[in-house]
C-alpha cells in the first residue's frame, strides 16, 4: 500500500521504515528538514519537496499520515491538505492530539468528503523494532482500507501469553491495535493511557527513592540499609508482580550508572496528564494517583529528588525525551 508521511522524526522515519521494509509498502516522504527526507530516500523512500509535491507523488485515494507535535503545527499542516486533496483521500493523525480537536477537524474534513483517522500510537523510539501499540478512531469503512498499514506497523502476537477467554473476540486486538470506535475515540484512548503512564511512572520512582534513602542519617543505625538499587531493579524485572517495560528501562538506566547523574530530575509533562485529568473531572470520576503523579511533574520543575532522576530515565528510555537545557 502507499502512504504520505509528513513528519519525519523520532516516530515518523522509523513507521516509515518498519512500513517499508516489513511490509514492503511504498512511502512518499516530506519534511521541513530536508536531511531527514535524503535520509529516507537513501533507503527506498520516494522524497517530497513540500506538501503540494506530496500529494501530487500519491496515487487516489491517498492517504497522508502526519506525524508532527500536537498543537499550532498539525493543525496547520491539516489545514493546507485539506485544500490539496480531493474527496475520498485521508488525513490520518499519529501525533499526540487532543481528542476534541480530532472531533472538530473530522467534522470540518467530512464537509469536503475528506477522511479523518486519529491513531494514538505507543512506542517511542523503540518501535521500529518492536512495532506500535494502536488506539484508532475513525469510520469503520476507512479504518478497514488501511488495516494493510495497521497491521504492519503493529508488533503482533510476539511470546506475550494468550489470555484465556479471548475466543470470539477481535483478532486484532492481540496483535497490539484496536478500532476504539468514531473520530476522537482513538486519542482518547491513548490520553488515558499516557496518563496512567504518569502514574505507574511515579510509583517505581518513589519506590526507588525510598530503597536510595533507606541509608540516611536520620534513621537509627540498626534500621540502615545500604541497598543496591540497581540490583534491584534487575531482580524485580524476574518473577516479581511488578515488572513492565518502564521497569525495564529502569534497570537499564541504574546499571549504566546507580546515580543517574546525567539527569537533572527535571521532567516535563506533554499535555495527555492534564488532558487525562480534565476528563476525569468532567466525568466526576476520582484519580487521586494520576493528579498527584502529574502535580509531581510540577514539583520537580523546582525541587530535584531521585524519583525525578528515575522519572527522566525512564522518559529518555521510551520516548528519547531530552530534558531542558540549562536546567540542572
Amino acid at each position: 500500500m502507499q502512504i504520505g508521511m509528513v513528519g519525519l522524526g523520532r516516530m515518523g522515519a522509523n513507521i516509515v521504515r518498519r512500513l517499508m521494509k516489513d511490509g514492503g509498502h511504498q512511502a512518499v516522504v516530506y519534511d521541513k528538514n530536508h536531511k531527514a527526507v535524503a535520509e529516507l530516500a537513501g533507503e527506498g523512500a520516494t522524497g517530497a519537496t513540500s506538501l503540494e509535491d506530496l500529494v501530487k507523488k500519491l496515487k487516489a485515494p491517498r492517504a497522508v499520515w502526519i506525524m508532527l507535535p500536537a498543537g499550532a503545527i498539525t493543525e496547520s499542516t491539516i489545514e493546507t491538505l485539506a485544500t490539496l486533496l480531493a474527496p475520498g483521500d485521508v488525513i490520518i493523525d499519529g501525533g499526540n492530539t487532543f481528542w476534541q480537536d480530532d472531533v472538530r477537524r473530522g467534522k470540518t474534513l467530512a464537509a469536503r468528503k475528506i477522511d479523518y483517522v486519529d491513531v494514538g500510537t505507543s512506542g517511542g523510539v523503540w518501535g521500529l523494532e518492536r512495532g506500535y501499540c494502536m488506539m484508532i478512531g475513525g469510520d469503520n469503512a476507512v479504518v478497514e482500507r488501511l488495516d494493510p498499514i495497521f497491521a504492519t506497523m503493529a508488533p503482533g502476537l510476539g511470546d506475550i501469553p494468550r489470555t484465556p477467554g479471548r475466543e470470539g473476540r477481535n483478532p486484532r486486538v492481540e496483535q497490539g491495535y484496536i478500532h476504539t470506535g468514531p473520530i476522537g475515540s482513538g486519542h482518547f484512548v491513548k490520553m488515558v493511557h499516557n496518563g496512567i503512564e504518569y502514574g505507574l511512572m511515579q510509583a517505581y520512582a518513589e519506590g526507588f527513592d525510598i530503597l536510595k534513602n533507606a541509608n540516611t542519617d536520620a534513621l537509627p543505625a540498626d534500621h540502615r540499609f545500604d541497598l543496591d538499587i540497581a540490583d534491584i531493579a534487575e531482580v524485580w524485572r524476574r518473577g516479581s508482580v511488578i515488572p513492565s517495560w518502564l521497569l525495564d528501562l529502569t534497570a537499564s538506566a541504574l546499571a549504566g550508572n546507580h546515580t543517574l547523574d546525567q539527569y537533572s530530575g527535571f521532567v516535563e509533562d506533554s499535555g495527555e496528564g492534564r488532558w487525562t485529568i480534565n476528563a476525569a473531572i468532567n466525568e466526576a470520576v476520582p484519580a487521586e494517583v494520576l493528579t498527584a503523579a502529574l502535580f509531581a511533574r510540577f514539583r520537580s520543575r523546582k525541587d530535584h529528588t531521585f524519583a525525578e532522576k528515575i522519572l527522566s530515565a525512564m522518559r529518555a528510555g521510551f520516548g528519547g525525551h531530552k530534558e531542558p537545557q540549562g536546567k540542572r
